[in-house]
């Protein structure tokens, strides 16, 4: 859904007086750390390399350069399919526009609690 007008200009005006306040925070906000298309050549990469560590420590009839060969391509693998962090703040932006710890939902009783307490009640209703 697209932002009304209104909405637009708030966010500009939010946005120069974030850069006005603290120039040194917006520009952390603006870098991205890495782009997509060099996680999967960093991660090709990584794979090719622990391949021929394997190959390499077959033929060698090493078998620790083999284990360092697969952890080297599991290692790209979960490189490529790891989501990136997120730089900045994170949390509940407040009225005052300071962000604050995001707030954990509020539990009731654990489910072991909850059967006790059911436990108990039958226990009482039977006279037992």
């Amino acid at each position: 859904m697209p932002l009304s007008e209104y909405e637009q200009r708030v966010l500009e005006q939010m946005e120069r007086q974030l850069t006005s306040e603290d120039p040194k925070f917006a520009t952390s906000l603006q870098s991205r750390p890495i782009r997509p298309g060099f996680r999967w050549l960093i991660a090709g990469a990584s794979l090719v390399v622990g391949l021929l560590l394997l190959i390499a420590g077959v033929w060698a009839r090493a078998p620790w350069l083999g284990v360092v060969g697969f952890v080297t391509m599991f290692s790209g693998v979960a490189f490529a399919l790891a989501r990136p962090r997120r730089h900045g703040p994170t949390g509940v932006v407040q009225t005052d526009g300071t962000v604050g710890a995001r707030r954990q939902p509020r539990r009731g009783p654990g489910l072991m609690r909850r059967l006790e307490e059911r436990w108990d009640q039958r226990r009482q209703e039977h006279g037992s």
